[in-house]
C-alpha cells in the first residue's frame, strides 16, 4: 500500500497523519466555505494546525490563528454557525489575568465575541471586547498566526522529498505578508491586515493594548487574503457579510422547499439544505456540490452524482450542473498514471502544488470504477425528472462514449472490473475505497481485477436508462442493444453473485473468479436500482433490517459477524448516512416503506445528537438506551451526500416520483416521518409549472393533495 492509497482509511492510520495531542473531533469543529476557499477552526475560533486551517485551492494558507487575552486562552461560553452557514460566532470570556498596568482582572469580567466569514478568497473576522466589570481595563489581545502553505495531501499525512521556498514575513504598520513559492512556479501568499496598528508586530504575532472602559466595548477587524487589503473596518466587514448572505440565499432558493409540522424536524431539514448549499460551488458549467470539508472540498465524480441524485426531486438544476462538468472533463486518452481511458468519467480533481507537479495522480484522476455508469444513470434520471431532452441531446456524444467505456470494461468477464493501472493510484476503486474494504470471508485480500456487486447494479441501471433515452431519440437499434445489455447484466448478477448459503449477494468476484462471500450494504444498492428478483430482494431486505446491519442509528456497512467487522473502522462496520439512504430507497422500491420510516427516524435522531448535521460517517456501535451515536474522529463535516441523505430518505418515505415526460406527480403508499403530521413541498417544479404539494396524516392513513391554486394544473396520481 502506498501513502496515496490512504485517501480514506481506518482511524489508526488516519489519526497518525494528525497531531496526536489534538485529534480532530468534527462535531466540535466549525467549517466555513465560499468558492474554493474553506476554513476549519475549533469552538474558540482558533486554528491550531493539526487538521484545521484556512485553505485556498487545496493549499493551507493559514495554519495557525489563535487569540489570547492577557497571555491566556479564554474560557468558552458557546459557539455556533448561522442557519445559512455564512457566519461563525464564538462567545468567550477571560480567565483571571492581569491588566497591562498589573491590576488583577477576575474571570468573567470581559466578554469576547469572534464573528467570522469568508467572501471572495478572503477571511473576515470581527473581534469585540466588552467590559462588564466596574473597572476600566487595559488588556493585551494577541493574535498568533502562521502559514505553512502545505498541500492538502501533506496536511493529510503525505511526505515530500522537497518543498518550495518559504519567504521571510514582510510587516508594515497594519499588516503582515507571509509568502511561499511552490515548486510548480506559483507564488502563494497570505496577507493578514488589521483595522488598527498593533502595539507590537512580529512575523507570527500581533499584540494590541486594548483600553476597555467599564460598560463599553472595543472592536478589532482582521482580514486574511492573498494580498494586503484596504484597511479593514466595519463597512468592509458588513459589506462582505451582506454579499455572502445574499449569495447563499440565492443558492438556497433553487428548487423546492420542505416545511413540516415538526419544529425540530424543520431545523434538521433547514440545516441539511444549508449544508448542500454551502458545499455547492458555482463553476463555469453550473452548480457542483463539492464532496466535504476538510479533506474533500473539491469536485468528486461519484459524490457529485449521488448528491445530485439525492436532490434531484427537489432541485434538478444541481444534476444538470454535475452532468455538464463531468462531460467537460471526460477522459479522451489512456493514462496509467491518472487511470484514464477514453470515455471514462472523472473521479477527483485537485488544484494543489502536489497535483500540479504530478507527485500524485489526483490533479484529474479517473480511478473510480463506478463513476461512469453512475454518470449515465444520473443523466437518464434527470431526463425522467425534467423531460429536458434538449440537454440530453447535447450530452449524447458523452453518454455514448461513457457507454462504450462501460462495455469495453466488461468485455473480458461480463462484469465491469477494476485494477489500478499504477502503484500511485487507489487500490480499491468503488465507494468503499480503503485498502481493506474488499476481502474474502476468511480475511484474504482478493487479487484483481475485481468486480464489485453494486457496480454491476449501476451498469444495469445505466444501460436500461440509455435504452429509454435512445428510444426517445428514435435510435431503436441502440435502444434494443442496451436493453439486451441490461438484461444480460441482470441475469449474470443473479447467477454469479447470489449466495444460496447466505441468501445474500456476494460483495465482489475477484480476478480468479472467486466470490467474496461477505454480507455488506453494497447489496442494498442492487435494490436501489431494482435489479434483484422480488424473492431475493425480500431476503436481502430482511437481513439489512436485522441487528446484524441495523444498529438503531442506521445501517452498518458490514454485517457484524464478518471477520473484519469493526464499528470504529472507516468502511467495515461504520454507518454512512448516504449508504443508509441508498439502501432505504431500495427497500422502498420493494415495498418496505414502513421500514424506511424507521430508518429515517434513526437518521433524524442521529442528526439531533450531532447538532443537526450528519457527518460523513459515524461509528456503528449498537444503539443503547440513553446513549448517543459515537462520532468517527476524522470524518468530514459537512459532507454533501450525508446532508443529501435527508432528502433521499424523505422521498422514499413519501413515495413521490415526478414524471417529467408527462408532467405528472405520482405518489405510491405515502408515509410521513414519525411524529410529523403534515409536510408541504413548496414550489415543486413539474415541467414548466411549480406546485405546492402537501402530505397529511388522517387517522392511520397519509393523504396527498395539491394546494387549491394548483389543483387541476398538474395531474396528481395517488396509489395507496
Amino acid at each position: 500500500m502506498t501513502e496515496l492509497d490512504e485517501r480514506k482509511l481506518d482511524p489508526a492510520v488516519a489519526l497518525s497523519s494528525l497531531d496526536a495531542t489534538a485529534p480532530r473531533e468534527p462535531h466540535r469543529l466549525f467549517a466555513l466555505k465560499q468558492g474554493d476557499c474553506f476554513a476549519v477552526a475549533d469552538a474558540y475560533g482558533d486554528i491550531r494546525g493539526s487538521g484545521d486551517g484556512f485553505f485556498r485551492d487545496d493549499t493551507r494558507v493559514l495554519s495557525e490563528f489563535r487569540l489570547t487575552i492577557g497571555g491566556r486562552q479564554m474560557s468558552l461560553l458557546g459557539a455556533s454557525l448561522s442557519q445559512d452557514n455564512v457566519l461563525f460566532t464564538s462567545n468567550l470570556t477571560n480567565l483571571p489575568i492581569q491588566s497591562a498596568g498589573g491590576r488583577d482582572i477576575p474571570q468573567g469580567a470581559i466578554h469576547i465575541e469572534r464573528v467570522r466569514l469568508i467572501w471572495q478568497d478572503r477571511l473576515f473576522e470581527r473581534i469585540t471586547l466588552s467590559n462588564y466589570s466596574r473597572e476600566h481595563s487595559t488588556v493585551t489581545a494577541s493574535l498568533h498566526f502562521s502559514a505553512d502553505f502545505r498541500d492538502m495531501f501533506e496536511v493529510r499525512g503525505s511526505t515530500r522529498v522537497k518543498r518550495g521556498t518559504t519567504h521571510v514575513a514582510k510587516t508594515d504598520k497594519t499588516s503582515v505578508l507571509l509568502g511561499y513559492d511552490g515548486l510548480d512556479g506559483l507564488p502563494r501568499r497570505s496577507a493578514i491586515s488589521f483595522s488598527q496598528a498593533p502595539d507590537q508586530l512580529s512575523d507570527n504575532r500581533a499584540d494590541f493594548l486594548v483600553a476597555v472602559t467599564k460598560r463599553s466595548q472595543k472592536v478589532l477587524y482582521v482580514e486574511v487574503g492573498p494580498e494586503v487589503a484596504d484597511t479593514p473596518d466595519r463597512d468592509r466587514f458588513r459589506a462582505a457579510a451582506a454579499r455572502a448572505r445574499f449569495g447563499m440565499r440565492a443558492k438556497r432558493r433553487h428548487g423546492a422547499t420542505v416545511h413540516s409540522s415538526g419544529r425540530v424536524f424543520n431545523d434538521w431539514v433547514e440545516r441539511a439544505r444549508a449544508d448542500v448549499a454551502l458545499l455547492t460551488t458555482e463553476l463555469s458549467t453550473g452548480p457542483y456540490p463539492y464532496a466535504g470539508i476538510p479533506w474533500f472540498s473539491t469536485a468528486f465524480g461519484r459524490d457529485g452524482v449521488i448528491s445530485s441524485l439525492q436532490m434531484l426531486w427537489l432541485n434538478p438544476g444541481l444534476a444538470r450542473g454535475v452532468l455538464a462538468f463531468l462531460a467537460e472533463h471526460q477522459a479522451t486518452e489512456t493514462s496509467p498514471f491518472s487511470d484514464s481511458q477514453p470515455g471514462k468519467i472523472m473521479h477527483e480533481t485537485r488544484k494543489g502544488e502536489m497535483a500540479a507537479l504530478r507527485e500524485l495522480p489526483f490533479g484529474r484522476y479517473y480511478g473510480g470504477v463506478d463513476t461512469t455508469p453512475l454518470y449515465i444513470h444520473l443523466a437518464s434520471a434527470y431526463a425522467e425528472r425534467t423531460g429536458d431532452m434538449a440537454f440530453i441531446d447535447k450530452l449524447w456524444p458523452s453518454l455514448k462514449a461513457a457507454a462504450e467505456w462501460t462495455e469495453e470494461a466488461s468485455r473480458a468477464t461480463g462484469f465491469v472490473t477494476y485494477q489500478r493501472a499504477a502503484e500511485s493510484g487507489l487500490a480499491n476503486q468503488g465507494w468503499k475505497d480503503s485498502f481493506d474494504s474488499v476481502f474474502h470471508a476468511d480475511g484474504r485480500i482478493p487479487k484483481g481485477p475485481i468486480a464489485l456487486v453494486e457496480v454491476q447494479g449501476y451498469v444495469f441501471a445505466a444501460f436500461r436508462g440509455l435504452a429509454a433515452l435512445a428510444r426517445r431519440r428514435g435510435e431503436y437499434a441502440d435502444a434494443e442493444h442496451w436493453e439486451n445489455r441490461a438484461e444480460e447484466m441482470r441475469v449474470a448478477v443473479e447467477r454469479d453473485f447470489w449466495l444460496d448459503d447466505l441468501n445474500f449477494y456476494a460483495l465482489a468476484i475477484d480476478g480468479e473468479g472467486q466470490a467474496c462471500k461477505v454480507r455488506t450494504t453494497n447489496a442494498g444498492h442492487l435494490l436501489f436500482v431494482g435489479l434483484p428478483q422480488p424473492e431475493r430482494a425480500k431476503l436481502v431486505a430482511d437481513q439489512l433490517l436485522s441487528a446484524a446491519f441495523h444498529s438503531g442509528w442506521g445501517l452498518r456497512t458490514l454485517a457484524d459477524d464478518a471477520v473484519f467487522f469493526n464499528p470504529m473502522s472507516y468502511h467495515n462496520g461504520s454507518i454512512w448516512p448516504h449508504d443508509t439512504a441508498l439502501c432505504g430507497v431500495g427497500l422502498a422500491r420493494y415495498g418496505e416503506r414502513d421500514s424506511v420510516v424507521r430508518l429515517m427516524s434513526g437518521t433524524f435522531e442521529s442528526a439531533v445528537h450531532f447538532n443537526m448535521r450528519l457527518p460523513e460517517l459515524f461509528c456503528g456501535f449498537t444503539r443503547a438506551p440513553g446513549e448517543a451515536p459515537i462520532a468517527y474522529p476524522v470524518a468530514c463535516l459537512p459532507q454533501a451526500w450525508s446532508a443529501g441523505s435527508t432528502f433521499m430518505l424523505m422521498q422514499a418515505c413519501l413515495g413521490l416520483e415526478i414524471d417529467g415526460w408527462e408532467g405528472e406527480l405520482h405518489v405510491t403508499r405515502p408515509r410521513l416521518p414519525i411524529g410529523i403530521d403534515t409536510l408541504t413541498l413548496r414550489h415543486l417544479s413539474v415541467g414548466d409549472k411549480a406546485v405546492d404539494l402537501t402530505f397529511q396524516r388522517v387517522g392511520d392513513r397519509v393523504v396527498a393533495f395539491l394546494s387549491d391554486r394548483h389543483e387541476g394544473q398538474v395531474p396528481l396520481i395517488v396509489r395507496t
